[in-house]
Order: structure tokens, then C-alpha cells, then sequence
């Protein structure tokens, strides 16, 4: 690995969490590619994208950057559970990424806290 960042766990498994997010949204009705699917995909890769950022940042600037992460995977709560709703996932693909949120926003308050 090149980049600090591509050893944390919390980023490899946001990276897991987008792959599966861009998968799930490919299947997606063409109508909802653009408005749900797009937005997704932009919560997901926040979630990357900061905690990259983040990492080689200090102090507070660390933190805000990990509290983008944060909210990202916050974000895509609804965004996930507006998909079951809508029968566009099944219940099983749900639990996945909503599991995976939840450990995604666990672990990135973790780093935060760790920062200080």
C-alpha cells in the first residue's frame, strides 16, 4: 500500500461499501439513476474521499474531515432504507448496507474520538 490511509479498516471498508452501493445502483430503474442512485454514490465516495483526506491532516482539521465521512455514511440511511421501501432492494440487501453504515459511522466516531 502506497497511502497511510489504504490501511485503515475504516477505509477499506468504506471502499467495500461503494463497490456494493455502485452494484446495487447500476440495477436501478433509469428513471432513479440520476436522482437516487447519483446521490448515493456521491454519499458513498465521500465517505472515501474524507477519510483520505482526513488522514494526513492534524488536529482539528482531522476531525472535520472524518466528520464529513461521518455524515456521509449517515446520509445514505435514508437513502438505503427509501430503496427497501420502494422495493428497489430486498430486505437482504438492505440489512447489508444498512449493516455496513452502521459500522462505517461506529468506526469513523472512533477516529474521531481517537484524534482527540
Amino acid at each position: 500500500m502506497r497511502y497511510d490511509f489504504e490501511k485503515l479498516d475504516v477505509y477499506k471498508l468504506a471502499m467495500e461499501f461503494a463497490e456494493r452501493v455502485f452494484e446495487v445502483t447500476e440495477q436501478l430503474p433509469q428513471r432513479l439513476q440520476y436522482s437516487l442512485g447519483d446521490q448515493l454514490r456521491r454519499a458513498c465516495l465521500s465517505i472515501c474521499n474524507n477519510i483520505a483526506e482526513g488522514s494526513q491532516k492534524r488536529g482539528a482539521a482531522k476531525r472535520q474531515f472524518y466528520g464529513y465521512a461521518l455524515d456521509s455514511a449517515r446520509e445514505c440511511v435514508p437513502m438505503v432504507q427509501l430503496s427497501l421501501r420502494r422495493k428497489l432492494i430486498n430486505q437482504e440487501e438492505h440489512d447489508t448496507l444498512d449493516e455496513m453504515c452502521f459500522r462505517l459511522a461506529s468506526m469513523t466516531y472512533a477516529l474521531i474520538r481517537s484524534v482527540g
